[in-house]
């Protein structure tokens, strides 16, 4: 399917579409109760999107994150956070978590990304950022 059409699941199975449609609602209600930014959610969702190869989710979170007043420079060098100055400790900490979590097969946890997160979030954001990736 190309990235210009509209997800599939939405037309093959509408139902299971509008479960997932509910269920991140209800993860965006949570992390925005929780004090996450939807800049900083948008920067997670597509990083994950970028590691899982999704071209519709890339196309997706990418246009949402520029509605939501992200720069070209920091979408461009999203692949390359962790060389690219442009993120604040706070985004950092987030990202090396999605990565971890996305990969956890391989990277597993490691305690230095775990104690990076521990210093930027609260308990309560870490539940939500896990629950969000």
């Amino acid at each position: 399917m190309a990235v210009s059409d509209p997800l599939f699941l939405d037309k093959t199975n509408p139902e299971l579409w509008n479960s997932i449609g509910k269920f991140s609602a209800q993860v965006a209600k949570s992390y925005r109760a929780a004090g996450i930014s939807d800049r900083t959610a948008e920067l997670i969702n597509l990083r994950v999107s970028q590691i899982n190869g999704c071209a519709n989710c890339l196309n997706m979170h990418t246009a949402e994150a520029r509605k939501l007043g992200e720069t070209e420079q920091r979408l461009h060098l999203l692949a390359a956070w962790h060389e690219a100055p442009c993120y604040s400790d706070r985004e950092r900490a987030a990202l090396a978590w999605t990565e971890h979590l996305t990969e956890i097969a391989t990277r597993r946890a490691p305690d230095a990304v775990y104690a990076a997160l521990d210093a930027q979030f609260s308990k309560e954001e870490q539940l939500q950022l896990t629950m969000m990736i």
